[in-house]
């Protein structure tokens, strides 16, 4: 039997096995098995169910190979879903994109992207109902369809501007159960700072507290409740002289160490998003002792990165005027096609001078079409809130 007849009788198992309800999504986007009589007698039936796990290994690490690119790659995603057996298989066959490029589940959104590549991806934005789109590219055309990844909507409030991001491009809203952030702005339009739903390490979070019981200053929480966690400040240069030119733009990664930069270097990774426990009193601040009480305030100065690593901050190509062309210039290799003030290039600031290698690039290619490709050390999350700041409106800069 070739392996690709085995690859379609897979897909017809575990595809019936699914048609059957046998994946139930969590709030964690986690499969949640439904152990009802017809589904455990599916399995039992299945040809893979008394297959031996070196070859069940083998088998699925074939299919993670074969299916690069999307939307093939959905097959991946599905052999994830059969059972927890297969699951855990799965997650660890498949590498972050730092190691392999590729965007899989849904936590790949945030992990940090491959060191020598961009990944392609394009913003659609809806003038009528203030949403923005993400797609990732699965061509070099800007019009195709690509696959959805995040959904953002803006939210006017009295003094700031609120984008909510969600995973749900049909439930945008921070009390969902996509929501994994924010970018919010103040009234000029010209600071902003990105929140994480989560912690960006995703595990334990040390945090200074207030307790009445001296010499009590950290506590460690294994499970921290999600919450908003500030992992970047975006500021734009003002323009009171109104001189014409490009804005000017500096993003301090508060979650990034700029040792992140190195060969050997690491940026936080997320595994898995954190599952909120509604039985747990203290994840609820009518219950939150004073022990307890989180200090938001301190968590995005040193905590993040260590109370010794200085933060990476990002700075702005500077871009060459054009005497020909009368316009500001940047090489963006074809990725931009539209001349616009929203348009940058972000590279890495060290002591040792700006880093050639371009983090994040965002571009004009149509009337509400942009392109926006990022690597390591951002994730697309942490790229897509960037770009959602050259959307806003911005009174003194321009």
């Amino acid at each position: 039997m070739s392996f690709k007849s085995i690859l379609q009788d897979m897909k017809g198992d575990f595809g019936s096995i699914s048609r059957k309800g046998f994946g139930l999504r969590s709030r964690s986007q986690r499969v949640v098995e439904d152990r009802s009589p017809a589904i455990v007698d599916a399995l039992k039936q299945s040809c893979w169910a008394n297959m031996p796990p070196e070859l069940l290994r083998d088998v699925l690490m074939r299919i993670e190979a074969s299916e690069c690119a999307w939307p093939p790659r959905k097959n991946v995603v599905s052999c994830a879903g059969v059972c927890r057996n297969w699951r855990e298989i799965m997650k660890d066959i498949v590498k972050n994109p730092e190691f392999s490029g590729k965007l899989t589940f849904p936590i790949s959104l945030k992990q940090p992207g491959p060191r020598n590549s961009l990944i392609q991806c394009f913003i659609k934005r809806n003038r009528s109902n203030q949403t923005y789109h993400l797609y990732l590219s699965l061509n070099q055309a800007t019009n195709d369809d690509g696959k959805f990844l995040l959904a953002a909507i803006k939210c006017r409030r009295a003094t700031c501007t609120d984008y909510i991001i969600s995973l749900n491009a049909e439930d945008v809203s921070k009390g969902s159960n996509t929501y994994i952030g924010k970018l919010r702005s103040n009234f000029l339009g010209t600071k902003f700072t990105v929140y994480d739903a989560q912690p960006p390490n995703g595990g334990a979070l040390t945090t200074k507290c207030r307790s009445l019981r001296p010499g009590s200053m950290k506590r460690v929480s294994p499970r921290v409740p999600a919450g908003d966690y500030p992992v970047s400040n975006i500021s734009y240069e003002l323009n009171v002289l109104g001189s014409r030119g490009p804005r000017r733009m500096q993003c301090i990664m508060n979650a990034i160490p700029a040792s992140a930069m190195d060969p050997e270097g690491v940026a936080p990774t997320q595994t898995e998003f954190l599952v909120s426990n509604v039985d747990s009193f203290p994840s609820i601040p009518f219950f939150r002792s004073k022990s307890a009480r989180i200090d938001n305030s301190q968590s995005g100065s040193g905590l993040l990165t260590g109370q010794n690593d200085p933060m990476l901050v990002l700075k702005n190509k500077a871009p060459r005027w054009h005497e020909q062309l009368q316009c500001w210039c940047l090489n963006f290799n074809g990725r931009v096609t539209v001349a616009s003030v929203k348009n940058f290039q972000l590279v890495a600031s060290l002591e040792n001078g700006e880093h050639e290698n371009v983090i994040i690039q965002f571009g004009k290619v149509g009337k509400d079409v942009f392109t926006m490709d990022y690597q390591y050390p951002l994730s697309a999350f942490q790229a897509f809130a960037i770009c959602l700041s050259s959307f806003d409106t911005k009174i003194a800069c321009e």
